[in-house]
C-alpha cells in the first residue's frame, strides 16, 4: 500500500476552467466513458472506498473534480460525457472545456484513460486520446474490469489495443496499455508506479 495516494482528499470542483486551482505543481487526470470504472480505479489506486463517488445515473458528473495529494500534486477526475442520455448541448459544453484543459493545462503531467476491457476504444476514448496527444501528454490506457475475462482473453484484448494505438500514433507513440481490475487489485501497483513518474513522487 502506498501511503502517498492514501492521503488523497477532495480539493475542489470546477464547472469551468476558470474555477480550476492555480495552474502550478503537477497533476494527473483520469478520463473514462460512463460506466467504464473510472471512479473505482481512482478509489483503488488511492486505497479508499469513496474518494471518487460512483453514481447510479451515468453522466451525472458535470464538473472537473480535483483531489489533493499534497501542496503541489493532484489527481483530477474528468467528467464522463459519453453517455447517450446526456443532452447534446451539454456534451458539447463539456467537450469544449475538456479539450482546452487537456491541451492547455501546464501542470498536467499525464492522462489516464479508463476503458472497459470488453468495449475498448469507443468514440469517447478516441476523442480523449486525440486531445491528450494534442497536448503532447504521456497517456496510460487502463483496461478495467479485466477480471471479467479469462487471462488469455484479457492479454489478447490488451495486445489488440496496443497494436491499434501504435498504428494510429506512428513514431511518436506516448501511449501505454495495462490490464486493471479494482475488485482484484490487478494493476494497481503498476498504475501507481506510472503516477509516481508523472508526479515526481520519490
Amino acid at each position: 500500500m502506498n501511503p502517498f495516494y492514501q492521503g488523497a482528499r477532495f480539493l475542489t470542483a470546477a464547472a469551468k476552467l476558470e474555477q480550476c486551482p492555480e495552474d502550478c505543481g503537477r497533476e494527473v487526470a483520469f478520463a473514462g466513458r460512463s460506466n467504464a470504472g473510472k471512479s473505482s480505479a481512482i478509489n483503488a489506486i488511492c486505497h479508499q472506498k469513496a474518494l471518487a463517488r460512483t453514481s447510479k445515473t451515468p453522466g451525472r458528473t458535470q464538473q472537473i473534480i480535483f483531489f489533493g495529494l499534497d501542496e503541489t500534486r493532484r489527481i483530477v477526475d474528468l467528467p464522463g460525457y459519453g453517455y447517450a442520455k446526456v443532452a447534446v448541448s451539454v456534451k458539447q459544453q463539456w467537450q469544449q472545456q475538456l479539450s482546452r484543459y487537456l491541451e492547455c493545462r501546464a501542470s498536467l503531467a499525464g492522462l489516464v484513460i479508463v476503458m472497459d476491457i470488453r468495449h475498448p476504444l469507443t468514440d469517447y476514448d478516441r476523442q480523449m486520446l486525440a486531445w491528450g496527444q494534442g497536448g503532447s501528454l504521456d497517456i496510460l490506457l487502463l483496461l478495467t474490469k479485466a477480471d471479467k475475462l479469462k487471462r488469455g482473453a484479457g492479454r489478447a484484448a490488451q495486445l489488440a489495443v496496443e497494436r491499434e494505438v501504435a498504428r494510429d500514433a506512428g513514431a511518436d507513440n506516448r501511449v501505454s496499455v495495462a490490464l486493471f481490475s479494482a475488485t482484484e487489485r490487478l494493476g494497481v501497483e503498476a498504475a501507481q508506479e506510472r503516477l509516481n513518474l508523472w508526479l515526481q513522487v520519490d
